[in-house]
């Protein structure tokens, strides 16, 4: 089986990921998933691009926790999370969350979970560059309020 989570720069192969998360496993019935893509908008500014930035190994364990904590919540068979780091053009893929289960209500709310988890616990950095000059990204109050519902408590509440 592949490995459950992958922090990378290069671009991925969304059918190649969900054939390899679904392989050997005839118990599957749903798969969800979740597909990030640089916007060319953010807060009113025209973004040209943008970079991400992780710490290694300290990335991988939060996001490998948060796959646990989706298993114990959720009736799941497996989950994929790819993320990509460096720098990135608009339209370009950030994130797959890829999720299956028995059934499609549990595929779709882990994916959601993680979805959520990711946008404001995951360790990255975020930079846009925009024609007033780049600028940080931070986790949006609206993400926090997203993660609330799960129980959890955000940086921004």
């Amino acid at each position: 089986m592949a490995a459950r989570v992958s922090i990378q720069a290069k671009d991925f192969d969304v059918a190649a990921e969900i054939a390899a998360l679904r392989a050997g496993d005839g118990g599957v019935g749903a798969v969800c998933s979740f597909i990030g893509t640089v916007r060319d908008r953010s807060d009113g500014s025209v973004v040209g691009a943008m970079e991400l930035e992780h710490y290694p190994g300290m990335t991988e364990k939060a996001i490998e926790a948060m796959i646990d904590q989706a298993h114990r919540r959720f009736d799941i068979r497996a989950a994929r999370v790819i993320h990509r780091v460096g720098l990135l053009q608009v339209q370009d893929q950030i994130v797959l969350v890829a999720v299956t289960s028995a059934h499609r209500g549990q595929s779709f709310q882990a994916c959601e979970f993680l979805m959520d988890y990711l946008k404001t616990q995951a360790p990255f950095w975020k930079k846009e560059s925009t024609p007033e000059g780049e600028r940080w990204v931070d986790a949006r109050v609206a993400d926090d309020a997203a993660l609330a519902r799960w129980g959890i408590t955000g940086s921004n509440t």
